[in-house]
Parts: structure tokens; C-alpha cells; sequence
């Protein structure tokens, strides 16, 4: 079976008409989806113009008729599970079942402290984030809830109405704790890049769910470019930004590579472009789809 491509294009220094842009132009090429960051303020980045995480997916699903639209992912202690599951619901119904849930108990903590959301311990983050995936699992069954927990407590609580259709969940990692609640919830579970060497000793940990991973790609138009691009990327990224697992290549090599993980297992990639993906990166790697799906 081919795998999928879904885009990963943080929606920060960039308008809504060109997130809008890269998203038709990522659907007219065959990308299966898009996927959009949560934080409240960019990573390293604070100065930077940034959209919001739910209102951003919303905008793109208007915008769009064939892309499943996510996040990698959600910050759990950002929303209460009651108001995330309503605006899942809603964007499910509003798209035709186009939304999807990629989840995790937070990425930056010291954001957490700042903006005096949540706790900055990573026991309490992660326990959150499982008693949010109860509750939400349980509301979108249209029937009544009663919980008492940690975290929450909701008594006699209904939502209707239902999604249309089991909501995909994503959640990434590959600590003990994160793999628990994969096996438990997860449809897609996203493994870091940096961690894509171990993925046969861990993938019986993480039950049914199909493996994603996020590429970090620059695409060459021929070898002639791959030292200014490299310069580039370290200027940018840092001088440790080829070992985070940047992939650097032609049309041809990009495909080998990613041919290869696939026959590791990945069935999704979530493509993040270094260059920020402008259409014309966007529609090169149309190439990269055609030739990996066949």
C-alpha cells in the first residue's frame, strides 16, 4: 500500500491566504492532509506573528474540499476535554468528517509557566492528557457521562451530536507513559524522527496503531545546490540541524529514502519544508508522492 503525505506547515509568519495557498496547492498534488502546530506563543520565535491552533485547522477545512486537516499536535493542557470534543465535533460535521486529532501533553512546558497554563511537570501533563482522551472518547458517544477523576469531574454531561465517523487520534512519542495511551487511543502514532531507529524494538508497545513520522525536508532541484542549501539550513536551524534528521536530496533521492522507511513500516509522512514550502517546493514534491506511491 502507498503511504501518505501530509504537510506540516506551522502556521506562523505567513497570512491566512498563504496557508490557504500551500494548502490547495498540497491537495492538488496528492498530499492526503495538513497539519498545523499548538502553542501559545512560536518556539524560539516570540516575535513572530502566529494563529491559533483550532481556528487556523477551521479556516484551512473551509478552504479545502479533499484534505484531512490535524495538528502535531494539540497541547492537551491548553483546552478542557468538554470544549476540545465540541469543536472537534463541529469541525468533523463542518468538513464532512475531514478533521482528525493529533494530541499530546505539551512540547515546551516553560511556555506552560508563562502563560500560567496548566503544570510544567511532566507526570501531571501526561495524566491529564489521558483522562481528556476518556472523557472525549466518551462524549463523542452521545451518551451520558459521569467522571470523576484527577483532573475533572463531570456529572450527568452530553454532547450531541456524535461525529460522523471515528474521530482518527494521533499521539507522538516514545516514552513508556506516551506508549501506554497510544496502545489505549491511538489510530497514528508519530514517531520522532530521532527515534526511527528503534521503531522494531518498540513497536509492539504500541499496539494497532500505524506509524507516522514527521520529514524534515529540502528538496534540490539537482546536486549543484545541496552546499548553499546545507549552509542555509545551518544558519537557520543551527549547526545539529543534520542530526535531527533533515533529509537533503533531489526528487529521486528523497523518494529512495522515504521508500525505504516505508518498507520499515511508516505509513504516513508529515512533510515540514525548510524553505517554509512555497508552492512551487510544494508542487516539486508532487514528484516525490507520484513516485513513492507506485
Amino acid at each position: 500500500m502507498a503511504p501518505s503525505f501530509q504537510l506540516f506547515l506551522p502556521q506562523m509568519r505567513m497570512s491566512h491566504e498563504a496557508i490557504v495557498e500551500r494548502a490547495r496547492a498540497a491537495e492538488a498534488v496528492g498530499f492526503e492532509g495538513i497539519s498545523f502546530m499548538d502553542h501559545l506563543a512560536p518556539p524560539l520565535a516570540s516575535e513572530q506573528d502566529m494563529w491559533e491552533a483550532m481556528h487556523i485547522a477551521g479556516w484551512v477545512l473551509a478552504h479545502t474540499t479533499t484534505l484531512q486537516v490535524g495538528h502535531l499536535v494539540l497541547c492537551d493542557a491548553m483546552r478542557h476535554p468538554a470544549v476540545l470534543a465540541r469543536q472537534v465535533t463541529s469541525l468533523d460535521h463542518a468538513s464532512g468528517g475531514r478533521f482528525e486529532v493529533g494530541i499530546g501533553w505539551g512540547s515546551v512546558p516553560d511556555e506552560l509557566e508563562v502563560f500560567g497554563v496548566s503544570s510544567t511537570q511532566a507526570r501531571v501533563r501526561v495524566s491529564r492528557l489521558a483522562e481528556s482522551l476518556e472523557i472525549m472518547r466518551a462524549l463523542w458517544t452521545g451518551e451520558v457521562v459521569d467522571h470523576q477523576g484527577e483532573h475533572f469531574a463531570l456529572a450527568g454531561a452530553q454532547q450531541r451530536p456524535v461525529p460522523t465517523r471515528p474521530i482518527p487520534i494521533t499521539i507522538g512519542g516514545v516514552g513508556r507513559r506516551t506508549l501506554a495511551l497510544v496502545r489505549r487511543h491511538a489510530d497514528w502514532w508519530n514517531v520522532p524522527v530521532h527515534e526511527l531507529h528503534r521503531l522494531d524494538e518498540l513497536r509492539d508497545q504500541a499496539g494497532d496503531a500505524r506509524v507516522s513520522t514527521q520529514a524534515r525536508v529540502a528538496l534540490l532541484a539537482d546536486e549543484s545546490e545541496r552546499e548553499e542549501v546545507t549552509a542555509t539550513l545551518r544558519r537557520r536551524f543551527g549547526d545539529n540541524v543534520m542530526g535531527t534528521g533533515a533529509l537533503i536530496g533531489t526528487v529521486d533521492q528523497v523518494a529512495d529514502h522515504l521508500r525505504a522507511e516505508q518498507e520499515r513500516g511508516v505509513e504516513r509522512f508529515c512533510v515540514w519544508f525548510t524553505d517554509f514550502a512555497p508552492v512551487a517546493t510544494i508542487e516539486r514534491f508532487g514528484e516525490v508522492v507520484a513516485a513513492v506511491g507506485t
